[in-house]
Formats: structure tokens, sequence, C-alpha cells
């Protein structure tokens, strides 16, 4: 029994030791390098290590991808006043202004200016001149009254005048008013021209025809804003200081 005993024990000794090979060949061993199975390594978690690429060691901070950040708002510029230079926000002539616009949303203060500086000029030298026609389409009735009566004195004395127009160095937006339905908007002039009056025997009365002279004129311009006549006129006039 014995012996039995003995060969039996070393067959199953051999088997066992067979079966541990051939598993040993089958599922390799391990190493130490083997991935943890429940943290798949797909390159989101692997981050620099100490040594380079690779995972972090450990007590190492990994970092986070990040959301983009939503961008810095930019500061935004004051808005420019609604008429530029030609009146101060709150003014008594920005008021005014925005009356006349409620009334007529046509109204474009800017151009209006612009305008006025070219009729204040074909004024100036249609006077000088004695263009009643001129005259008689840019100035009110009673203004055009006032200015062909000082035409008809300077006839009658004989005197001429002679004027050239330098240039406009300043137009001013003083006043504006809605007042009913008419619009008025008072501007003051301050230009340059050359002028001089001469009486019938061609002496120089008044002014001079070589210097340039300052002069400031305060006008007054009116428009009915029912009217679909788009013309403004002269309806005052008064020497500015």
């Amino acid at each position: 029994m014995n012996n039995a005993f003995d060969i039996y024990t070393i067959i199953f000794l051999a088997l066992a030791v067979f079966i541990f090979f051939r598993l040993r060949s089958v599922l390799g061993t391990k190493t130490g390098s083997e991935q943890d199975p429940f943290r798949p390594r797909d390159g989101r978690d692997a981050g620099p290590g100490p040594n380079g690429p690779g995972p972090q060691g450990p007590g190492e901070v990994i970092p986070m991808p990040q959301r983009d950040q939503a961008p810095v708002p930019m500061p935004l510029e004051p808005a420019a006043p609604r008429f530029g230079n030609l009146a101060a926000p709150g003014s008594p002539v920005a008021r005014g202004l925005e009356a006349i616009i409620a009334r007529d949303p046509a109204f474009d203060p800017a151009g209006f200016v612009g305008g006025a500086k070219a009729a204040y000029e074909m004024i100036v030298l249609a006077f000088a001149s004695g263009d009643r026609k001129t005259l008689r389409d840019l100035l009110a009735k009673d203004v055009f009254d006032g200015f062909e009566q000082a035409i008809k004195d300077r006839e009658t004395r004989g005197d001429m005048v002679e004027t050239r127009f330098v240039g406009i160095e300043h137009a001013e937006l003083t006043d504006a008013q809605l007042r009913g339905d008419q619009a008025q908007l008072t501007l003051k002039f301050v230009s340059q021209l050359i002028t001089a009056t001469r009486d019938k025997a061609g002496v120089v009365v008044d002014g001079s025809p070589d210097r340039v002279a300052d002069v400031t004129d305060v006008w007054t311009f009116a428009r009915n804003v029912t009217d679909r006549d788009p013309n403004w006129r002269l309806i005052a006039t008064e020497a500015g200081s």
C-alpha cells in the first residue's frame, strides 16, 4: 500500500506542476505595470508626471479641463451728444431743438446751420449789390422792407457799396424755440468782410477797400413746420458784440 500511495502521490504532484506551468504560459504573470481595470488609459486621466508624461504621482493635483471663460466686457464709450457741439444736453437750445423735431421729424439741425451760413453770405452780398430779388426770396416781408429802404436811401445819395466776403469764422446756435407752428432759430455769426462805401464822387465814406473787418451779427430764421415749403427765412437781425 505504501508503494501505491507513493506512486499516486507522485502522479498527482506531476499533474499539478504541469497544470501550473500551462496556466502560467497562457495567462502570464503580473509585473506591476498592469492597468487598473477601473481606470482605462485613454489619455484623459494622463498628465505630466514627475519625470514627464504619464500618470500623476501620489498627492499630485490633476489639472481639470477648464470651461471657456466668458469674454470680459469692454467698457462702453459714452454716447455722443444728440446735437453734437450745436447744443449741450439739457440746455434750452437742446430742448428747443427737440420740440421742433417732435413736430417736424425731418428737421436736421446740422443741415440747418450749414444752410444758414450759406444764406448769410448770400444776403450780405445781395444787400451790398442791391439785389432785391435774392433778398425777397430769403427774407421775411418786414425784414425785406427794411433792407429795401436802406438800398433806396443809398441809391438816392448815389453811394456804392463794395463788399468782398472773406469767410465765416464762427456760427453759434444761440436760441431754438417752437412758437405754435413756427420754429425759430437764432445764430450768432462772426465773419470777416472787406467792405467800403463810396459816394458818387468815388470817395470812401465808410469802411476800407483794403482792410479786413470783423463783423458780428445775430440773425433769427423762422419756418412754419406745417408748411410744405422747406425754406427758412430771416425774420430778425441785430448787430452783435
